[in-house]
């Protein structure tokens, strides 16, 4: 398992488009992806997880990733998350 912490820089958080941009992403990889924020610990391949979790902007997350191309996965993800996820 590799892991980073990051904090979320979308001003809107994780609300759905941002989280299904993320998801999208993280799907097609074969590893298992998750997030783990405010105690909480979700699917990062599911829309419904990642919104639920009510991720807000200057969030500190922990991205964990588990499987056999968990490093780039873990890489996407960094590079979503910096990026504002689409916005």
């Amino acid at each position: 398992m590799v892991s980073k912490q990051i904090t979320i820089t979308n001003p809107m958080g994780l609300h759905m488009r941002p989280a299904g941009v993320f998801a999208n992403a993280m799907m097609k990889f074969d590893s298992e992806v998750t997030l783990v924020a405010g105690g909480k610990t979700v699917n990062a391949k599911s829309i419904m997880s990642l919104m639920a979790a009510g991720i807000k902007c200057g969030a500190q997350v922990e991205v964990q990733c588990s499987g056999p191309d968990e490093e780039a996965a873990l890489l996407e993800a960094v590079r979503q998350i910096e990026s504002g996820l689409g916005e």
